[in-house]
């Protein structure tokens, strides 16, 4: 596995950047698959802000954590990851064996009115929607966009209130 440490408005020392790829690293040993890990460190005022993303077979596993010190924001996103590597694990074991699991519902926050302050690109592997809900509950969002292969359009899963999902498919 690949192990990126990345520092926004911070210095990565050897001794964070150590600390940083030791912490991730074990994940190797859980999910054999993994061919990359983009950690990014970050400091804003006086809150240490740690975010990795996990590559597995195509599929992101991301958490992200904010503390006062950076070696405990490290922690704190390891231990956050680790629950969904175990999530990412049960789910594929059981995706594979056919069973489909009841989640439950989550709650979702409501933004009031403002402007775009983030943009993101990124590659969008085919999938199904069942697929796109799997790699939606791993990244712990409220929406997934993916590529659908059979129509080639490009579709929308979501979470419902009602702890259902959603399809958004464009009409021609």
């Amino acid at each position: 596995m690949k192990v990126i440490v990345n520092g926004r408005h911070m210095e990565i020392t050897p001794a964070l950047r150590s600390y940083a790829e030791e912490k991730i690293g074990k994940f190797e040993k859980y999910v054999s698959n993994i061919t990359e890990a983009v950690v990014t460190l970050g400091v804003e005022k006086y809150r240490h802000k740690a975010e990795v993303l996990l590559k597995v077979n195509g599929i992101m596993i991301q958490a992200e954590s904010v503390t006062g010190e950076v070696y405990s924001a490290i922690d704190e996103v390891a231990g956050k990851l680790e629950k969904q590597v175990k999530k990412y694990k049960e789910k594929n074991h059981a995706y594979r064996k056919g069973e489909k699991r009841a989640v439950e519902p989550e709650s979702v926050a409501v933004a009031e009115g403002g402007r775009i302050i983030k943009h993101k690109r990124f590659d969008m592997k085919p999938m199904s929607s069942d697929e796109a809900v799997h790699q939606m509950e791993l990244l712990d969002k409220d929406f997934f966009v993916f590529a659908n292969p059979a129509s080639g359009d490009i579709n929308v899963v979501y979470r419902r209130n009602d702890g259902n999902y959603g399809l958004i498919e464009p009409v021609r």
